[in-house]
């Protein structure tokens, strides 16, 4: 059974820090195989992407609100991913979910798309 879990989420003053942890298991392929993400409520989205880093080269991307500020990555003997957080903001506010998928093995693209139950981030003075 997979699972993705959560944790380092709080409550931070603005200007604070946090660092956010997603460690998976149950993995039909190796951690290291999958990309993995972080995700957010938007409004008039579901969920926007955060930040995310590839399983090949490990290449970053962030939505344009966190870059200076995030830094996502990962410790594949861990199983585990990260995303710390800086210069927390109050609009940082918001349940933030850790994502799977796809997974990358022999050339091929593997579609998966498995969540975590999220963990709350909360920036408030």
């Amino acid at each position: 059974q997979v699972q993705l879990v959560e944790s380092g989420g709080g409550l931070v003053q603005p200007g604070g820090s946090l660092r956010l942890s997603c460690t998976a298991s149950g993995f039909e392929y190796l951690f290291a195989n999958f990309d993995m993400s972080w995700y957010r409520p938007a409004p008039g989205k579901e969920r926007e992407l955060v930040a995310d880093i590839w399983s090949v080269g490990g290449r970053t991307m962030y939505t344009d609100s966190v870059k200076g500020r995030f830094s996502i990555s990962r410790d594949n003997a861990k199983n585990t991913m990260y995303l710390q957080m800086d210069s927390l903001k109050p609009e940082d506010t918001a349940v933030y979910y850790c994502h799977a998928g796809p997974a990358y093995s022999q050339g091929r693209e593997i579609r998966y798309d498995y969540w975590g139950q999220g963990t709350q981030v909360t920036v408030s003075s």
